[in-house]
């Protein structure tokens, strides 16, 4: 339509959530449909979180509050930044957002202009390259394999870098494959960035708390010091308190960044949700008994997945370090064609095609930026996880 802006055509919607949509469609169509294609924890938010929600309605905490974030939320972020990760911040250095997906592209808004890069490893998450582009940036994309544990090297994000480098975007344990970096290959990319003081570093550290066997979580600032000052560092509730409804993401950095993206905010959405607020205060300040089980859960299932789809012809799925994805490459299946007769050139193919004849509903690959590949999303029972990797092995069995 003609009046609509130019900016939208740089841009494509959200694959993951159109797949989500998709499977609940065929769904309510009365399809036998298991959905593997969402981000989201399959476990209710703890009572203590929901009950500190019901009082702040009851107390009347439902008003405006400061744009970015009521003093007591700083505060708490303030402490886990501290506690769990050596990192000290005021309340002056905090933002918080209506989820980690508004603090992230308003950082990119307040800071990017024309011709500006943004250094983002493959495989992304896929809002990453489409807020750059709408900011007015330009994706650098620094793709590394199976081969590689999905891990950028440092040389290959030294080469990268350019004079235009803004960014570097950096998301461990990673939303599509689980790979974490140890601390000793974070500090391989954090000397390199030591010698590049241009280049921003923004931290997706989502998730932080959902890592597996003896890996340690470890984020840039953390590693290096050094970045303090031109590092945000950015986490959230949606994914460790199953708060993905709650829509609250928060970043520490420095105060000149943390004021712009208050501006942004303040001519958009101005404050999140005030009970949502209330309902993070408790997340973070109350038990956190429920994370080491939640893990343990989760783990098990990301075995589970893993297992089984290691015996699919054609799947090669590496075990990740943590969130709760798997990213199995499908250059076997390549070139065959399904029992239903779709031909699979491409990993849109293939999942196009796993849906319409299994009801397994998962996200291809190239929405992720590396191919041929699909994500799974293990966040929903074992009993479900079981019986759609028996359909995702019996489809591969078919394939001929």
């Amino acid at each position: 339509m003609p009046f609509l802006s130019s900016t939208l055509d740089r841009v494509k919607p959200s694959p993951t959530i159109a797949v989500t949509t998709r499977a609940q469609e065929l769904k309510a169509l009365g399809r036998d449909v298991i959905g593997l294609g969402a981000g989201e924890p399959d476990f209710d938010t703890p009572e203590n979180i929901k009950e500190a929600a019901i009082r702040a309605i009851r107390e009347g905490k439902t008003k405006y509050t400061a744009v970015d974030g009521i003093p007591e939320l700083k505060r708490a972020i303030c402490a886990k930044f501290d506690r769990e990760n050596g990192l000290a911040y005021q309340p002056s250095q905090v933002t918080v957002g209506t989820g980690g997906k508004q603090v992230l592209y308003n950082a990119l808004m307040a800071t990017l202009n024309p011709g500006d890069e943004v250094i983002i490893p493959a495989p992304y998450w896929v809002s990453y390259p489409d807020m750059v582009l709408l900011a007015g940036g330009t994706p650098v994309v620094v793709s590394a394999g199976p081969e590689a544990g999905f891990k950028i090297t440092p040389e290959s994000l030294e080469a990268a870098i350019t004079a235009r480098t803004k960014w570097f975007i950096f998301n461990s344990p990673s939303n599509p494959t689980g790979a974490g970096y140890t601390a000793q290959e974070l500090k391989g990319l954090t000397d390199v960035l030591m010698r590049h003081p241009q280049v921003w570093v923004l931290s997706d550290d989502m998730y932080e708390h959902l890592v597996f066997d003896d890996f340690k979580f470890a984020t840039p600032a953390q590693v290096e010091p050094g970045l303090y000052e031109r590092t945000l560092t950015v986490n959230g509730v949606s994914k460790a308190y199953a708060m993905t409804g709650w829509r609250i993401g928060y970043a520490a950095g420095p105060v000149p960044l943390i004021r712009a993206m208050g501006k942004i905010q303040s001519q958009s959405t101005s404050n999140p949700s005030s009970v949502s607020q209330w309902a993070a205060v408790e997340a973070l300040t109350g038990p956190q008994d429920f994370l080491a089980p939640n893990r343990a859960l989760f783990q098990r299932r990301r075995d589970l997945v893993v297992g089984m789809l290691n015996e699919a012809e054609g799947i090669l799925c590496p075990r990740p370090e943590g969130a709760f994805y798997v990213y199995p490459d499908i250059s076997g299946c390549m070139g065959k064609t399904s029992r239903g007769g779709t031909r699979i050139g491409t990993d849109e193919d293939f999942a196009t095609a796993l849906l319409d004849e299994t009801g397994v509903a998962v996200v291809f690959g190239a929405a992720f930026g590396l191919s041929p590949a699909f994500r799974v999303s293990y966040a929903t029972s074992e009993a479900q996880l079981q019986e759609a990797c028996s359909r995702i092995q019996d489809f591969c069995k078919g394939l001929a």
